[in-house]
């Protein structure tokens, strides 16, 4: 696996991957009516400028070919009309939002949010970003969190924690409502961290076995991902969709060919959904032709 910094790949094709399947997912919970819990392991600072990221700035035509005119799929729309509106907030057309505030975006107000991220700096800058967004929204009914650890800050609708996201979750699982979603998301820098993204889909499924859990993880090697996919199988006795999208061959020596989202519990009708959007994201941000898609189950 290659290496993922969230600040460092703000907006380029595999944010933008993770952040419409993000968007898919909470449009499939959200089918039905009662609330659920949005939880994520590794929330970052929540805000980016696209014109201060290498990759951001390479990736902003594919961005604005997502973002223009209507999409025809209500997933690309939904997604598209998240980014204009942070934007609007932020007064910066080139403003990116990261999945916390994608999440906001598309939370009701009986759905809620916690957001664990391990730095201090940009968990108080992803705390920072969420009273913006609080200060030009209308203002939500605060709710009491249960079994809220140290250093937890309540919001409306949405929390920031401090603290290690593998860890964390088990203090929010399971969440009251008895719905929610799961994003596992490291930078995957640490050594071992696949292991530890393994741990924590079993200690999640263990504690809330009906709950969705969606791990998004790069793509450099076909062959890794297929060994990693094959030890996930064996781990998780479980129900698992991999959606991934690639720009170059997945066995090339370029730094991140593809990306993809293992979604444990997949909710109803998510994969046939799938399988319409992710081809026209596909043709959108791929540019040279070499690239692909794929939606399965393992």
């Amino acid at each position: 696996m290659t290496q993922y910094r969230h600040g460092f790949h703000a907006g380029n094709f595999a944010d933008v991957h993770k952040h419409v399947t993000l968007t898919a997912l909470l449009q499939a919970l959200q089918r039905k009516e009662k609330g659920f819990l949005y939880l994520e392991t590794h929330a970052a600072r929540g805000a980016y400028d696209l014109e201060t990221s290498s990759e951001g700035r390479a990736s902003i035509a594919g961005i604005e070919r997502v973002l223009a005119g209507a999409p025809s799929h209500e997933e690309l729309a939904a997604y598209a009309q998240a980014i204009a509106g942070w934007r609007s907030r932020a007064g910066n057309p080139r403003a990116y939002p990261g999945s916390p505030l994608i999440a906001l975006a598309l939370l009701r107000p009986q759905d809620r949010a916690v957001l664990i991220e391990l730095d201090r700096g940009e968990a108080a800058a992803l705390e920072k970003a969420l009273q913006a967004r609080e200060r030009a929204s209308p203002r939500a009914p605060e709710r009491a969190s249960p079994r809220v650890p140290e250093r937890a800050r309540p919001g409306p609708r949405a929390q920031v924690v401090e603290g290690d996201g593998f860890e964390r979750l088990r203090a929010y699982l399971p969440p009251p409502e008895r719905r929610g979603l799961t994003l596992i998301d490291p930078p995957y820098e640490a050594q071992g961290e696949l292991a530890r993204v393994d741990a924590a889909v079993v200690e999640a499924l263990r504690r809330f076995q009906t709950g969705v859990v969606a791990v998004w993880y790069p793509i450099k090697d076909a062959r890794d991902t297929a060994a990693w996919h094959a030890a996930l199988r064996a781990s998780v006795a479980r129900e698992m969709l991999a959606g991934e999208l690639w720009l170059h061959p997945c066995d090339s020596r370029v730094a991140l060919n593809g990306s993809g989202v293992v979604v444990v519990n997949p909710p109803y009708g998510i994969a046939e959904r799938m399988r319409v959007w992710l081809p026209a994201l596909h043709a959108c941000l791929d540019t040279g032709g070499s690239g692909g898609t794929s939606v399965r189950l393992l």
